[in-house]
This record gives C-alpha cells, structure tokens and sequence, in this order.
C-alpha cells in the first residue's frame, strides 16, 4: 500500500479504528489474488469478527484502491459486494481471477 492512501485511512474521523484495520489489510492484498473474510478478521487479530469485516467493506470509501472486491467468502463463493455481484466477477476476471 502507498503512503498517501495509507495517510488518507488514518486521516478519516469518520472511519472508526475497525474499519481502518480492515482498510489497511485490503489494501495490501495482491492484484490476481483473493482473500477470504476470515483471512482479513484474522490478520487483523479480530478472528471473530467475520462479518463485521463484510459491513466494513461494504461501506469501502476507498474503492478501488482499497479492493474489497478481492474479498470472498470462505465456501469459495462471491459474497457480497456494493456494486454486485456481476461487477465483483467481472473485477477479478479483469485481473485474471476466474470464477
């Protein structure tokens, strides 16, 4: 992750410190690559917090560059996305991610 969007997270009042843990773990996950949402709540020390992980990313303020989109469920399947599911296909078969 670059500096400037890292400063832009840690900048936002309005993000609490969940979000931008969240924000912060995303965003360092590789083009072509997915993570699970319990990957993302367990880099995050919050094993638990599985959906909350979803919430957070649904209300993503920093998409794409922070790439929520490269989030998926644990099943293998999609999961949810702001935009879609179609979109959230089509972004990962743009960066070679075939579902």
């Amino acid at each position: 992750m670059n500096k400037t969007l890292a400063r832009l997270i840690d900048s936002d009042s309005t993000l609490t410190d969940f979000q931008k843990a969240v924000y912060h773990t995303v965003a360092l996950i590789p083009r072509g690559t997915t993570w699970t949402y319990r990957q993302v709540a367990q880099a995050i020390g919050r094993p638990g917090a599985v959906r909350a992980v979803g919430n957070a990313l649904n209300k993503n303020p920093f998409a794409p560059r922070v790439p929520c989109h490269r989030v998926i469920k644990s099943d293998g399947s999609l999961g949810g996305f702001a935009h879609g599911p179609r979109a959230k296909q089509a972004l990962l078969k743009k960066e070679g991610v075939v579902y």
